[in-house]
């Protein structure tokens, strides 16, 4: 039976804006509507460009785009075919590795909050109804009271506001307003696993930037904003994996850079309550340019699902307007609820005790790797960056012991040596223990 096809006529009818983006766009919409089904041929490139009165360069980057959304594939000589709608994408640098039963005795791999150390919910919410439950579809993405809490602390003049259901959700709102296809992305190496499966499901291209204990290193970024990036997204403390934080002077030498340049700055602070150091933003030098997450779910609860964004207006109000496809905004209990958990006195106690405890347990693992001659660097944070002669060696080594570790080529996209990321947030005990265990991972010949 011969193979479908469409001709390069019949094609460039449905095309109203002849880019590499518009065409992707309107062949994508055609494969939606059904006119093009799964297996049709596509014409020749010369034959598109040809009736689009544009350069074949122009049709190649478009067929590039549709095959990273996975909507055709190509295959030489034999051409472009239709591949039919794409299936949603899997966080695939989120999921666990590996499946340990009940050999499962240390998990290592979550940044999750001991429950032990997490502040009363009950006064919160109580004190959240006060004034009774909101029967109405408001249009304010934040309550006054929320707003108030965290604009004292807010380390720039935010221009607008927005509470978001988790930091994740803010990053992911962010990164579809802002990356298409082919868009490329500054983003610091090594960075949270999950924002490079976004940055992928997007259609974007990560560009690696380096960094030190001071942050990202302001060659790096060179390089990065030379390939003219729509976005740089970065920690500005409590940077996980790596646990460096950016200090002031590192912050102007950014800022600087950046001016430069067109891309917006997101800067996700995932855990402030639990940073060990003061916030520093490329917003005090950027206001109109940058955007700052703050997630709550670490230092007062996951089930509180809850983060601010805030920041320059025009970026957040693509945020919000995105939201009213969806969820619109968060339930004003959660926020009041948060709101109190901020600035009630005893709720304050309960996280600074948190904060100090993920610290030492965080410096007292960090102290027995290095007395084993492993040393992490971890500054701040509810992570550790543990170097490894070999990843795959040290998984199995760890796996083999009970213990679940992250494999660390997943918090990157270039080569910067083998490592694992662990977290010792729930590590009450047992502490030398997995420091033994760590050390023969991180050695393929022990």
């Amino acid at each position: 039976m011969p193979e479908e096809a469409i001709s390069a006529a019949d094609l460039v009818r449905a095309i109203q804006t002849p880019t590499a983006r518009g065409i992707a766009a309107d062949v994508t919409a055609m494969v939606q509507r059904g006119e093009l089904l799964a297996g049709t041929r596509l014409p020749t490139v010369r034959a598109v460009a040809a009736e689009l009165a544009v350069s074949p360069a122009t049709v190649v980057n478009a067929w590039s785009l549709l095959q990273r959304r996975r909507v055709i594939a190509t295959f030489g000589r034999r051409g472009a075919f239709v591949s039919g709608l794409p299936a949603v994408s899997r966080p695939t640098r989120f999921d666990r590795v590996g499946n340990f039963g009940r050999r499962l005795t240390v998990d290592l791999t979550e940044l999750a909050p001991d429950p032990a150390l997490l502040p009363d919910l009950r006064p919160a919410f109580a004190a959240a109804l006060d004034d009774g439950i909101s029967t109405g579809y408001g249009d304010d993405p934040i309550t006054p009271r929320l707003r108030d809490a965290v604009a004292a602390n807010w380390p720039f003049a935010a221009q607008d506001w927005s509470a978001v259901n988790g930091g994740y959700e803010a990053l992911h709102l962010l990164a579809q307003t802002t990356i298409g296809p082919g868009d490329a992305v500054a983003v610091e190496e090594p960075t949270a696993a999950r924002l490079l499966d976004i940055i992928e499901s997007l259609g974007g291209q990560a560009l690696p930037v380096i960094c030190d204990q001071a942050g990202p290193l302001p060659a790096s970024l060179a390089a990065a904003l030379s390939r003219t990036p729509v976005a740089f997204i970065f920690q500005p403390r409590g940077q996980s994996p790596a646990g460096h934080y950016l200090t002031p002077e590192r912050c102007a030498q950014l800022a600087a850079m950046l001016r430069r340049s067109s891309a917006i700055v997101i800067e996700d602070d995932g855990a402030p309550e639990l940073s060990c150091v003061p916030a520093v933003s490329i917003g005090s030098h950027l206001p109109d340019r940058t955007v700052l997450v703050r997630s709550f779910s670490k230092s007062h609860g996951p089930d509180l699902r809850l983060a601010v964004v805030g920041g320059g207006s025009e970026i957040v109000s693509r945020l919000v307007t995105l939201r009213t496809y969806g969820a619109r905004w968060t339930s004003r209990i959660l926020q009041d609820a948060a709101a109190f958990l901020l600035t009630d006195e005893t709720s304050r106690r309960v996280v600074a005790l948190a904060r100090d405890t993920y610290a030492a347990r965080r410096t007292t693992l960090a102290e027995a790797l290095a007395d084993r001659g492993i040393r992490t660097g971890n500054r701040d944070g509810l992570a550790l960056w543990v170097p490894v002669e070999d990843e795959r060696h040290a998984l199995v080594t760890c796996a083999a012991h009970g213990i679940a570790t992250s494999p660390g080529s997943r918090f990157c996209t270039s080569k910067i040596g083998d490592h694992l990321r662990v977290s010792p947030t729930r590590l009450a005990d047992g502490v030398d223990f997995v420091a033994e265990v760590l050390t023969m991972a991180a050695h393929a010949d022990l």
